[in-house]
Formats: structure tokens, sequence, C-alpha cells
């Protein structure tokens, strides 16, 4: 059976794996999941992964979720470049200590303004009051800052001279809030030099089809059926008032 990956390319995670096993030539099976449709609460996909989210693999008997450990399972199998994991003592350090902020920072900030500027508004009809959206951005800009002059500095890459699992991470979760309309990279040279390498290294044609998708959220809400979300709508409004 064929390796089989589970995604949806508006979620960062979901485009941090697929960039990686596209990049490092990995076989799979792209089994799409709309998240927007719920479909993740579906049957089948529940015998996948239990937490109902994406992403997700099978390989054989084995299934597996979250996409950092589907990252670090893919590179151990499929014996890809040692920059993407190093075994560097010290840049491995490197590797582990964004992946082990980021979750609560920028993935948690960079998707907050998503939902809160784009989602919300034009798919639940909320308005969201001013004081919320500009405490959003706050802290949206309080993680960029950090990935500038915490784990960049001055370095090419968060963990050295090569691009590493940690940049990946990364810069999925930058783009996002791309998607609703915020121009992260302005007044930020460093940090937009630093993502056209990561397009560079990663390769533009690559990095621009796994995001193609999220940089058209405007245009493509405007064609999703709202009423299939509205069984998440006291969710996620609780999630963000």
């Amino acid at each position: 059976m064929a390796l089989e990956v589970y995604l949806d390319l508006f979620s960062q995670p979901c485009r941090s794996v697929y960039i990686f096993a596209k990049k490092n030539n990995i076989p799979f099976d792209f089994k799409k999941v709309s998240l927007m449709e719920g479909e993740q609460y579906g049957e089948d996909f529940g015998k996948i992964n239990m937490i109902r989210k994406a992403p997700a693999i099978r390989d054989g008997d084995f299934c597996l979720a979250e996409s950092i450990a589907i990252m670090m399972y893919l590179a151990e199998k499929f014996g890809t470049p040692e920059h993407w994991y190093p075994s560097d003592l010290q840049k491995r350090a490197r590797v582990n200590e964004y992946l082990s902020w980021q979750h609560m920072a920028i993935r948690m900030h960079g998707s907050k303004i998503f939902w809160v500027k784009l989602m919300i508004p034009k798919i639940m009809g909320v308005e969201v009051p001013k004081e919320k959206m500009d405490a959003a951005l706050e802290d949206l800009n309080s993680s960029l800052t950090l990935i500038e002059e915490k784990f960049l500095q001055d370095r090419p890459f968060i963990a050295g001279e090569q691009l590493s699992l940690a940049d990946l991470v990364a810069v999925v979760e930058v783009m996002q809030p791309v998607g609703a309309g915020v121009d992260v990279f302005e007044g930020r040279a460093r940090l937009k030099a630093w993502r056209d390498r990561v397009r560079e290294e990663v390769g533009a044609e690559l990095f621009d089809e796994a995001h193609q998708d999220i940089l058209a959220a405007q245009d493509m809400i405007k064609k999703l059926d709202a009423s299939k979300m509205q069984g998440f709508r006291p969710k996620i409004l609780r999630l963000f008032f």
C-alpha cells in the first residue's frame, strides 16, 4: 500500500508536510480532507486520526498524526538530507527550540489573524471589535519580532547556514495572515529576505503551489458554502471571543 497523506493546504501544518514530502521526492497519495467542510469528523477519517486534525498519514497499517512527528518519521524512513534535522547537537537544539516555541506563539497568533480578519466576518457575518483586532495584531507582531530577533538574528536560516524543518514550519505560519490581507513583511526586511531564501531553497514553483490556496483565500471564501460551517460557529466564536 502506498503512503497516504491526508491534507488540506489551507492548513499551515499540512503545507509543511506537503512541501517536505514533495521536496524530498517522497512518493505518496494525496488524500484531500476539507477542514472547512468538517470532513475531519467523518467516520473514515476517524479511523486514520482520532484527534480529528490534518495532517495525518497512513503507511501500511501504521497511522500517525501531528505535522512535526510526521516529518521526522518521513525524514528517518526515507533518509532525507540531514540539514532538515541536523545531527550536530547545537544545530538540532536550535531546530528543537523553534519547534517547541512556535505552537503557542506564531501558530496561534497567525491563525487568529486569519480567522478574525477574514473568516469570521466574511463567512460567519460577525463583526470583530476593533480592540480584538488590535490585540490580535499586537500578538502577531510580537511573534514576528521574536522570529527575527531571537530565532534568526544574523543567520540565513534558523539553525544556521542551511534550511531545516524549523524554517519550513516557520514560513508556512508566517504566510497564513498574508492570506487574510495582512502584509507581515512590511517594515521587516530581515523577515522578507529570510522568506525569499526559504522559497528559493524549497523551489519557487513548489512553494507557490503549496501556498496558492491560502493566497487566494479572499476570493475562495466567496465560493464556500457557509451553511456547512454553521455547526462550528459556536465553537469558533468561543475560541476567539
